[in-house]
């Protein structure tokens, strides 16, 4: 028989059996010229390459916040009410910026949007040093802490162009057999942009002042904005490579719902078709909103929890959490390589087992008494890494149940749900612990990682989408 024709739809044991795998690979291998398959290899290369350090930059300008705060307090005499309040207006703005990034990224030239987006949030963060000097300019109408509230908030606006630019071109580029693994190696990047702005913020702020924690990282990333905009791309075919269907040969949507060829699609669309009907995505945003209670609880209130209920030092503390968050960074890469090559693109059956283990921990955690650091240190080690194993794979799974088409707004709205997690997660940790002490916190950290594994398993036969 003959070659197959460009375009034809690949067998059923294609690609997305792993017995066939190697078969279609040398088939398409034959089928595409070398030209095709080398140039689909560097861009796949490169844009993993600029993903990572283009992320990595947002959280050079997210974290820095945390860092200043110590530095904060002592020039402005604040209490920490009045800085936690500031922290509360961030969540809120982010989590609904990233659903509105997301519906809009599907779109537009997700290129220049996320450079855009890098470049704006580098600005608000330098207006965030600069709010002492705008204070006494406006005569003192704005306090320095309103104003340093509203340029944050505005940072987490513009911070929520980062994520939804890189769902929409992972899954443009790679195939669900490689999606899990290769988000997972991205992902990684945002502990690799907070270890150095913990790390080099810390060291300015010592030397320079708490405003240097704001001007110099501002100043690098809009520098890597620039690369940002002359290194990325956008999909396939706007690099003259056919689509990544036709390449992979995937089963998935090509056309829009009016028989159209492959392009943007219309919010209605969008919507209509991908979204509101959509009822395994649903169930997927109501495990992320749990599974976020339990990941921002942690990383919120951990340092709170050992010093206060288990006898820990600051630095003790400080130490056992960062293990919790370089947990995250091993969990994040291997669940998205688990997913790939033993689950079958089963994102929320992987979610489930990792979220059914993060159960027990959590059991063992509550009931360890106090002065026992190394096991609490270890406890939390491990759930930091089934925490941010789940984490992770729900973003994957949400692109790829809004296909293609709707990737970035289906993340986007996973996205919201889970930081409204996050939100729930700050004050009602902090109304239990104030009537009911830290034991009913724990318990509620257990509810909710019970209800998160719940609707985890009711997607369980959900796979990539091969449509």
């Amino acid at each position: 028989m003959g070659q197959r024709r460009q375009g034809q739809p690949v067998p059923a044991d294609g690609p997305e059996n792993s017995n066939g795998a190697e078969r279609w690979r040398q088939g398409r291998d034959r089928q595409f010229s070398p030209q095709v398959v080398a140039r689909y290899g560097y861009w796949r290369r490169r844009l993993l390459f600029v993903l990572i350090l283009g992320y990595a930059a947002f959280y050079l300008v997210r974290q820095n916040m945390q860092v200043a705060v110590p530095f904060m307090l002592q020039e402005f005499g604040c209490s920490k009410t009045q800085i936690g309040w500031v922290f509360s207006a961030f969540p809120i703005v982010y989590g609904f910026g990233k659903f509105a990034s997301g519906a809009l990224c599907d779109r537009v030239n997700v290129r220049y949007y996320m450079a855009s987006g890098l470049a704006l949030a580098a600005l608000a963060s330098a207006m965030i040093g600069l709010s002492p000097f705008l204070s006494v300019l406006c005569g003192a109408v704005f306090s320095p802490l309103l104003l340093i509230a509203i340029f944050y908030s505005f940072n987490g606006l513009f911070q929520s162009a980062g994520w939804p630019p890189i769902a929409r071109l992972m899954t443009n580029w790679f195939s669900p057999r490689q999606l899990g693994t290769y988000w997972g190696v991205v992902n990684a990047s945002h502990q690799v942009g907070s270890v150095a702005i913990l790390l080099g913020g810390a060291w300015l702020g010592q030397h320079w002042g708490w405003r240097s924690i704001f001007f110099v990282p501002a100043a690098i990333c809009l520098l890597i904005s620039l690369i940002l905009g002359r290194l990325l791309c956008d999909t396939p075919e706007s690099e003259g490579l056919p689509p990544l269907e036709v390449y992979e040969g995937l089963r998935r949507p090509s056309q829009s719902s009016d028989g159209s060829a492959a392009g943007h699609a219309t919010f209605r669309e969008i919507f209509c078709r991908y979204i509101l009907p959509n009822r395994p995505l649903w169930v997927l945003c109501g495990a992320n909103f749990f599974l976020y209670v339990v990941r921002m609880g942690f990383f919120n209130w951990a340092p709170t929890y050992l010093q206060e209920a288990r006898g820990s030092s600051a630095m003790g503390s400080s130490v056992q959490t960062s293990l919790f968050e370089l947990a995250g960074l091993v969990a994040g890469i291997l669940a998205g390589y688990i997913s790939d090559r033993w689950a079958g693109g089963k994102r929320n059956a992987v979610c489930a087992v990792f979220v059914s283990l993060l159960l027990l921990c959590l059991f063992g955690f509550w009931k360890v008494p106090a002065g026992h650091p190394l096991l609490d240190t270890l406890l939390l080690t491990v759930i930091g890494f089934f925490v941010y194993g789940p984490q992770m794979l729900a973003g994957v799974a949400g692109a790829e149940l809004g296909s293609g088409r709707a990737a970035a707004t289906a993340n986007g709205l996973t996205g919201l749900f889970g930081y409204l997690g996050a939100i729930f997660s700050g004050f009602g940790v902090g109304l239990i612990t104030d009537h009911m002490g830290w034991e009913r916190a724990i318990l509620f950290y257990i509810f909710c990682a019970f209800a998160s594994m719940v609707l985890f398993a009711m997607n369980w036969p959900q796979t990539a989408q091969k449509k």
